[in-house]
Order: structure tokens, then C-alpha cells, then sequence
């Protein structure tokens, strides 16, 4: 087995939190886009092999949206050991986003919030970077979005899938970001429902032209009622859709907060998050159980987070905020105690334990 690098990120992170949250990503960005950082050289493991999606993963950690917005680092990041990295989310037409400033961390709470607002460079920019990716290097996926002053959201949404569907691995329908008005209205029964139907003609029609199937996921939040979660997974069965992110950014505060910034407006993410977002994966599991696999996101920050995601129903999961406070080390770290939670359990294979604890 090769032996991991020295992690330099716990020197490193004093330094970049010098640095306004924004620009300390951007610089980030910058130096994964020239792949200033080695290859991290993953073992391989054949109990972490799986395949969902009719996708083949060597290991079921993936990169959340919302780092890579406009493409610029696949593979860079790829090389951190991700079994997949998904990136986005992008718009039809480049939007500044929010006001600045619009991250802010919180670090006694191991959480971030942000604001964003869908900033990026549109489908023209994003599709050139993400063609020059090297298909070699592993599993991308591309999240899109609305604009915010579009008035017809299925439009923005077509012409989204369309675009990224010669390229992407797979691709997520961004319905779920606090951070642009009315967003999340549309997880609502009577607007979802035409929603993926047009998403999920285009996709067949785009499948004939393409000759390949791309899989279509959902990305849903975490504040949801029990209804809710009802009428999205009745759509996503009724539409063919192929699997569920559970979950975005909470626009909930816990009471536990302790950072200076937890009353800032926008999504909550990072270690607060963890409880709330795999209580709704569990509830989708109870919803669906193996008819549609789960993407598990929200806090992850250890081996052990990630295997509670699996127990919950995930088949896959996705991290990021803990990048902030750990650095892409943590990628490695987690694939290195997973096979170990697994035989405790009795499980040769991560498919086993996949919601473990509903069953």
C-alpha cells in the first residue's frame, strides 16, 4: 500500500483563513486548476467499489457542488482521490450572484454560510472547461440551475441538460439553493411534476442523439416536511428520475451556534448540518428503500460520518464544507477507515450497509 503524503493543509489553513472566505477559495481554485498540488495515489479497494447509476465508482466519496462552479479544476480535484466530483452549479447565462461579502465561516461550529446565489460564467464557459477534462482521471457530474430572472424555470432547466448532456457523467437538477428567490418553491407537487417531465423528455430525446444515457438527479433540501418528501419521491418515481441528493444548504439555525456569523442570511452548511440532512435521508430511504439510490450530503467530516450516511441509505456520498477546516487530506482519511467500519459490521462490500439502519 503506498503510503499517504504528509498532510501540510493544518499549516497551511492558519495562512488562507487569513484571507477573505471567497478569495481564499478562488486562490485554491487557482492552484488546483494548474495542479499545483501532487496526485494523491488511492489504494485500491475493491469493499469500496461500487456501481450506481450504471456508473462504475472506486470509492463512494464524492466532491458536492459548489466548489467548481465553472469547471475550471475536474481534474485537479479528481486527483485528491474523489470517487467522483460534481461541478456546477451553472446557469444558462454568466450571473454575478449575490452582493459581497457572502461566505463567511463559521469556525467554532465547523460550518459555513453562504450566499451565493448561483455566481457563475454561464453554459458557453462552463461547457469549454468541462470538455477539457481528461476522461481518464474519473467520474464528473454537472449540477444546473436557473437563472434568477428567468420567469420560465423548465426553459432554464432544458436548455441547462441539453447543453452539458454530450459531456457529463451524470447531471443534477439544482432545485434547492435558499440563495435564489423561489427556488425552492419549486420542489412543490404541482410545479415539480412538470418540471422533470420536460427534463426527462429532453433527456430521452438527447439520449437518441447522443447514444448514451446520462443519469438525472435531484437535489433536494434539507428543511422539508414529511409531505414534501412524499410528493418528491412519488415525482422522481412517476419521471424516471435516477437518483436523489439529499441534501443542499439548510436555511435553519440551530440553537448550538456559537460563531459571530450564525445569524447571516443564506445556507448553513458543515457540521451543524449533519443530524438534519441524514434524518431526511433516512426518511427518503423509508420512501423508496432500493427503487432509486441516495447521494448523502451535509457535514460529513469523518470516516464514521460518512458510514452513518451509508447505514442511513446513501449510496454514495459528498462533502465539502469540511475542506475548509481540513483540507482534501480528509478524502483519503475517510477512504482509509471505511473498510475497517465495514468488517466490524460484517460487510465485505459498501452495497451491504446501505441503509442498514432502516431496514
Amino acid at each position: 500500500m503506498t503510503e499517504p503524503m504528509a498532510d501540510i493543509y493544518p499549516y497551511l489553513r492558519p495562512l488562507l483563513h487569513l484571507l477573505p472566505p471567497e478569495a481564499a477559495h478562488n486562490l485554491g481554485l487557482l492552484t488546483l486548476h494548474y495542479r499545483l498540488w501532487p496526485r494523491v495515489t488511492m489504494p485500491i479497494r475493491p469493499e469500496l467499489e461500487t456501481e450506481i447509476f450504471g456508473l462504475r465508482f472506486s470509492n463512494p466519496v464524492g466532491l458536492a457542488a459548489g466548489f467548481d462552479k465553472n469547471a475550471v479544476a475536474v481534474d485537479g480535484l479528481l486527483a485528491h482521490g474523489f470517487g467522483f466530483v460534481e461541478t456546477g452549479t451553472v446557469t444558462p447565462r454568466p450571473q454575478a450572484g449575490n452582493a459581497k461579502p457572502r461566505i463567511f465561516r463559521l469556525p467554532e461550529d465547523e460550518a459555513v454560510i453562504n450566499r451565493l446565489g448561483f455566481n457563475n460564467g454561464g453554459l458557453f464557459h462552463f461547457i469549454q472547461n468541462f470538455n477539457r477534462r481528461s476522461l481518464h482521471m474519473g467520474i464528473a457530474g454537472a449540477n444546473i440551475g436557473k437563472n434568477k430572472d428567468t420567469e420560465d424555470a423548465s426553459a432554464d432547466y432544458v436548455a441547462g441538460l441539453r447543453a452539458v448532456y454530450p459531456y457529463a457523467d451524470y447531471i443534477t437538477v439544482n432545485i434547492s439553493s435558499p440563495n435564489t428567490q423561489g427556488l425552492r418553491a419549486l420542489q412543490q407537487k404541482e410545479v415539480l411534476g412538470g418540471l422533470l417531465a420536460a427534463l426527462n423528455t429532453a433527456r430521452n430525446e438527447s439520449q437518441k442523439s447522443h447514444n448514451r444515457r446520462v443519469p438525472l438527479l435531484l437535489k433536494i433540501a434539507p428543511d422539508l416536511e414529511q409531505q414534501g418528501r412524499e410528493d418528491i419521491a412519488e415525482a422522481v418515481l412517476a419521471h424516471g428520475i435516477d437518483g436523489i441528493i439529499v441534501s443542499n444548504t439548510t436555511i435553519s439555525r440551530p440553537s448550538s451556534l456559537k460563531s459571530a456569523y450564525c445569524a447571516e442570511q443564506g445556507g448553513l452548511s458543515g457540521k451543524p448540518l449533519f443530524a438534519l440532512s441524514t434524518d431526511n435521508l433516512r426518511q427518503f430511504y423509508r420512501l423508496l428503500g432500493n427503487k432509486i439510490p441516495l447521494v448523502g450530503v451535509g457535514g460529513i467530516s469523518s470516516a464514521q460520518d460518512a458510514y452513518e450516511k451509508i447505514r442511513a441509505g446513501a449510496s454514495l456520498v459528498q462533502l465539502y464544507t469540511v475542506l475548509v477546516y481540513q483540507g482534501f487530506g480528509v478524502v483519503r482519511r475517510i477512504c482509509d477507515g471505511l473498510p475497517a467500519l465495514l468488517a466490524k459490521d460484517g460487510f465485505s462490500n459498501i452495497r451491504q450497509a446501505v441503509g442498514a439502519d432502516v431496514k
